[in-house]
């Protein structure tokens, strides 16, 4: 390895070190959209920070460092989707105690939070991306590595979707409707 390649492995480390620093809570906001749960939110974002530290040298051209972290984020996202969940006592338990109304008000639109898991993650990721973060059109097909005029039309029909999700009170997930 040549001295020009380290110095430019080293710039890309901190230049992602300090990406991650500045953007961790934006970070955390995405992965607790899909995740539903702090812990699991914390561990999405702990495990992304660490595949972009140590994948750095794979960076190629450092002004895309910050599209090139949020889409590891975005992948650790859906990965943590596709994983099997298990429950532990604890969060059994502050389910149990949020459902009896001990707990805290969140304050959240359930309907909504609803109705955007009942969409295909890309198409969760593209309202997510569009509205919860105020990217625009041509940074979220960055992101998802698609063209602009899918990223457009996503958008289009996960709304049309959302919509009638919201309108009616049925969800569909999978192919199977069913009502709320």
């Amino acid at each position: 390895m040549n001295l020009f390649s380290q110095k430019k492995e080293k710039a890309n480390r901190e230049l992602i070190e300090q990406i991650l620093l500045e953007k961790y809570n934006q970070y955390y906001q995405l992965a607790y959209g899909y995740a539903h749960s702090r812990e699991d939110a914390f561990d999405i974002v702990q495990s992304g920070a660490c595949r972009a530290m140590k994948n750095s040298h794979t960076l190629k051209q450092p002004e895309y460092a910050k599209t090139w972290i949020y889409r590891i984020m975005l992948n650790e996202c859906f990965q943590y989707l596709k994983q099997p969940k298990h429950f532990s006592f604890e969060a059994v338990q502050d389910k149990n105690e949020t459902e009896m109304g001990a707990a805290e008000d969140q304050y959240m639109d359930i309907d909504l939070h609803k109705a955007l898991n009942a969409l295909a993650d890309k198409d969760r990721a593209v309202i997510i991306l569009k509205y919860f973060e105020d990217r625009k059109i041509s940074e979220i097909a960055e992101i998802l590595g698609e063209n602009v005029n899918t990223v457009k039309s996503r958008l289009y029909r996960s709304m049309r979707k959302l919509q009638a999700l919201l309108s009616d009170g049925k969800v569909e997930r999978n192919g199977e409707e069913y009502e709320e």
